[in-house]
């Protein structure tokens, strides 16, 4: 009777998890489509609540320093779109008018190439389609891109999205910054006392682990983008900024936003630039820059103290994208981390328990 009664609450416990889960799952399903302006707003309430607590340690209101951060905030981002959209734009244009020429010699440099390739291992090494779809559908394939890149820059149904997320944020954000503390005191209070202890030590370990992670990556992605942003433009590519900025970015995906960058720029200056100077130097920008983010800027802002490798990194977000789009992206980090978390602690009472160091027993 007694083990009974001992092994049922674990029982119970196991069962409201999974139920938990699920119930998350579900949930996810049904509302993925709405909740972005709000896992939004609890991320930026989770990044800026220090600076808020800091300014509380002042004697400023809770409420007055959540006006005063998310207002920063917004501003920063605002002049920070003031100053590149002028440009942006300037260089989006200059691409469009500049395509066909790009177009055509990129034609010319893929038919220079089959050329020589059929003159060194002959005629029938290269398919007669190959060749047909470089001398004819690149042209339709390029204008393609470009009319498809116009309709989105331009489509009022974006723009209205774009615009929803930026109202509705805010003003949720706000809300979350400002009642974050009473929030977590009373999560909080309803842990169950005997296990308060360890849920609050992986609740700080996971919030460790997302701080450095968020933070670190947040410098890689801004060194990244500048640097690419800046190389690029120095080097002579038309869409140099949009492209670096963009492969800047993109790096939160460890080496996606350098490898998509890179095939983009190499592209970009097959149609711009003759002869292949000046595509090794775009190559070479690519280069430099991620060796220095893993060996100068990664080591001193991330190091080793995030326990989470890049390739579960780059899985959870393709799986998180896959799942639920991209809500499912900016969920993907913060739910890996508590996975993490959770199976070292597994596996650290798993090394001392009798079930891995029971000796094995003695043979017949």
């Amino acid at each position: 009777m007694s083990g009974r009664i001992e092994t049922g609450p674990r029982w119970q416990r196991f069962i409201a998890i999974g139920a938990a889960v699920v119930l998350a799952i579900i949930f996810l399903r049904l509302f993925s489509s709405i909740l972005l302006p709000f896992v939004a707003a609890a991320g930026i309430a989770y990044f800026l609540d220090p600076a808020v607590s800091a300014l509380s340690r002042l004697r400023i209101p809770r409420s007055l320093g959540t006006a005063i951060m998310l207002l920063a905030l917004i501003a920063g981002a605002a002049l920070c779109i003031l100053l590149l959209y002028p440009l942006i734009s300037a260089q989006i244009g200059l691409l469009s008018q500049q395509l066909p020429g790009m177009v055509e010699n990129l034609q010319k440099f893929a038919t220079h190439e089959i050329n020589n390739i059929q003159q060194k291992f002959g005629q029938g090494f290269v398919s007669s389609k190959l060749k047909s779809l470089v001398s004819n559908e690149a042209g339709t394939l390029m204008g393609f891109v470009g009319t498809a890149a116009r309709r989105v820059v331009g489509t009022g149904f974006v723009l209205i999205n774009i615009l929803t997320l930026l109202i509705i944020t805010p003003i949720v954000a706000f809300y979350f910054l400002r009642d974050w503390p009473f929030v977590v005191a009373r999560i909080d209070s309803w842990l169950p006392r005997s296990q308060e202890s360890v849920i609050r030590n992986l609740c700080q370990e996971i919030s460790r682990i997302l701080n450095a992670w968020l933070r670190g990556q947040a410098i890689c992605c801004l060194f990244l983008a500048v640097f690419y942003a800046a190389a690029l433009s120095i080097a002579g590519l038309n869409l140099g900024l949009v492209v670096g900025l963009t492969a800047g970015l993109l790096s939160f995906i460890p080496y996606v936003g350098t490898i998509v960058g890179a095939v983009s720029s190499i592209v970009l200056a097959l149609g711009q630039f003759s002869g292949l100077d000046h595509v090794l130097v775009i190559a070479l920008i690519f280069v430099v820059g991620q060796l220095l983010n893993d060996y100068v800027v990664a080591p001193r802002f991330l190091g080793d103290r995030l326990g989470l490798s890049a390739v579960w990194v780059i899985f959870a977000l393709f799986a998180g994208a896959e799942t639920f789009g991209f809500l499912g992206v900016m969920l993907a980090v913060p739910v890996t981390a508590t996975l993490g978390v959770l199976a070292r602690f597994w596996l650290h009472h798993y090394l001392q328990s009798s079930l891995y160091l029971e000796p094995p027993k003695p043979s017949a």
